[in-house]
């Protein structure tokens, strides 16, 4: 049994080396192409299968979806509640910030001067406080002020 079967493999492994060399014998450069495809196998898929994915735009919204999730929306800003000793921050307070600066010096990063700032204080004493106090009582600006840049003054006897 063991004979037959050592001859059924030989014969099978004979058989295979001598239909490779008549095919590389008579091989042309597209049946090489094939001989080559055949010795490796299909490449692996580039790209994996997403389900619900059929055209371009789905592949792409799905990717966009699965590695850029959408953000959760900001908390309210009526469930903050003030602290019990916080007092609100007061146009003459303001005032007394602006005028220890210096005209010809900037703030901050924005390199908006403190004249502008002394000019719009002037203009209208309550603009100021009314956008500095949500930045004291809550430690961040509301939604609307997320591209703006807020500079916070010392209020006079607080440790900054």
């Amino acid at each position: 049994m063991k004979s037959s079967r050592r001859a059924h493999f030989k014969a099978i492994a004979s058989a295979k080396k001598k239909h490779r060399s008549d095919f590389l014998s008579s091989a042309t450069p597209n049946s090489l192409w094939t001989a080559k495809r055949c010795a490796f196998g299909r490449p692996p898929q580039r790209f994996p299968d997403l389900p619900g994915a059929t055209d371009p735009a789905e592949v792409a919204e799905t990717l966009l979806h699965h590695f850029f999730r959408p953000k959760p929306p900001p908390p309210s800003l009526l469930c903050l509640i003030r602290p019990k000793d916080y007092a609100p921050l007061t146009s003459e307070e303001v005032s007394r910030a602006l005028a220890k600066s210096s005209n010809t010096s900037a703030p901050g990063p924005n390199h908006i001067p403190y004249s502008v700032w002394r000019s719009v204080h002037r203009l209208n004493p309550s603009l100021l406080p009314s956008l500095l106090d949500p930045l004291l009582t809550h430690g961040f600006h509301t939604p609307s002020f997320k591209k703006t840049l807020g500079i916070v003054l010392d209020k006079p006897g607080k440790p900054s």
